[in-house]
Order: C-alpha cells, then structure tokens, then sequence
C-alpha cells in the first residue's frame, strides 16, 4: 500500500498554499513539536473537524518472546491516541 512521506507532503502543501518548502517544513515541524509537548503535558489537543490527540497509558505487562518462547516483562509506557471527528470518519466512508 503506497504511503505519503513527510518530503511528499510538505512538496504538495507548498504547491497547494504557494509557499516555500523551507516555511511548509518549518511550519509542520512546529505543530507536530507542539501538539507531542501539549499531549505529554496531560492535555489533549482538537483540532475541529479533524479530530483530538490524546495521551494513552499502556500497563506493564507479561509477554512472551516469540523466537524463544521465553516469558519477558514488558515496562509500562505511554503512546499518542488520536481519534477521529465524526466529518472525516463521513469523508472516509463516503
């Protein structure tokens, strides 16, 4: 399945807006550091219309490793959960 690199998307951001590359790049830099910083802090961020990037808590757990069959500790650790608004959930499915 083909996949839009961040390079793909910053080159097609520059030539839908008419801006540089350099300020698209530095702009998506910008919000990407500042919604993980936001989210890390505790808070959720929404973006209407899009959806909300949430912090999510994963337990430490047992598992198993799969080449030895051996139990391993797994460390608790957190994650960025993002769930979509309802319009682009409707534009997905349209």
């Amino acid at each position: 399945m083909p996949k839009l690199t961040k390079a793909e998307l910053i080159r097609a951001v520059a030539e839908e807006t008419g801006q540089s590359r350099d300020a698209v790049d530095k702009t998506l830099s910008a919000l990407t550091h500042k919604i993980i910083q936001t989210v890390k802090n505790g808070d959720d961020v929404t973006l209407s219309g899009f959806g909300t990037f949430k912090r999510k808590e994963n337990s430490a757990r047992k598992g198993r490793n799969p080449a030895t069959g051996e139990a391993i500790d797994i460390a608790a650790s957190s994650s960025l959960g993002f769930k979509q608004a309802q319009a682009v959930k409707d534009e997905l499915n349209a």
